[in-house]
């Protein structure tokens, strides 16, 4: 199985902080790789690291056989890895269309970034209803499914996920879960999902990697983890 990304041994702090010491993940093509664990155990800290808005301390960090630590964030794009922020970040007062089309700034392949529109708009048909409307209206579940699009418009090789699930009445979280199931699954994209919500982040991804205060707690299978005392105890608030 080919590695896309290989993190490696990286400490990044804050101010005099440390966000992780020392962290180790990997993901393979065509995995989606879990990261769980609870607020400011250092997740999103990796996610800002691989897309260049955090600077390691030390460590390094490879995406298909090249360094990637110190390259610029816009380059990152271009290279084929695209992340959903936490929280969404929508263009509110722009259209569902142009905040798609957001996403395709690095591409210049015109009939290309159309036919990428369309899968867009066929993987999630509330956005093809709302094509016209203001993003700021939409509802929560409705603008996570938009800023999916907008990332995937970038046409990633490796996508990158930050709290999907956050704000999310109960009902969209099983459509946004189903959908990064068949990104994964019929677009060849690797995933790395940052997600709070253990069980649905488990029973989506390959392998996982719970995190604790800066540091990996544990790793493994998901199917495994899922039936780990400790995980049940710590993140899934005890028997499944």
């Amino acid at each position: 199985m080919t590695q896309i990304l290989n993190f490696k041994d990286v400490e990044l702090y804050y101010d005099h902080v440390y966000a992780l010491k020392g962290v180790s993940i990997e993901v393979n093509e065509g995995e989606t790789v879990a990261l769980i664990g609870a607020n400011g155990a250092g997740k999103s800290s990796i996610l800002r690291a691989i897309t260049g808005l955090r600077k390691i301390k030390s460590g390094e960090i490879h995406y298909m056989g090249a360094r990637l630590d110190g390259t610029p964030a816009a380059d990152i794009v271009r290279m084929g890895i695209a992340m959903v922020p936490e929280g969404r970040r929508v263009f509110p007062y722009m259209s569902v269309k142009d905040n798609l089309l957001m996403g395709s700034f690095t591409r210049t392949d015109k009939i290309e970034i159309q036919q990428t529109l369309d899968s867009v708009l066929e993987r999630f048909p509330r956005l093809k209803e709302r094509y016209g409307q203001q993003a700021g209206t939409l509802s929560g579940g409705e603008q996570q499914m938009m800023v999916i699009g907008r990332a995937l418009m970038a046409k990633p090789r490796l996508l990158l996920l930050d709290e999907p699930s956050l704000g999310i009445a109960p009902k969209l979280v099983q459509d946004i879960a189903r959908a990064i199931v068949a990104i994964n699954r019929d677009e060849n994209v690797s995933v790395l999902l940052v997600e709070q919500n253990s069980r649905m982040a488990l029973s989506i991804s390959n392998r996982a990697y719970a995190l604790s205060t800066g540091s990996i707690a544990l790793s493994g299978k998901s199917k495994e983890l899922m039936t780990d005392d400790r995980i049940k105890a710590a993140y899934l608030g005890g028997e499944l």
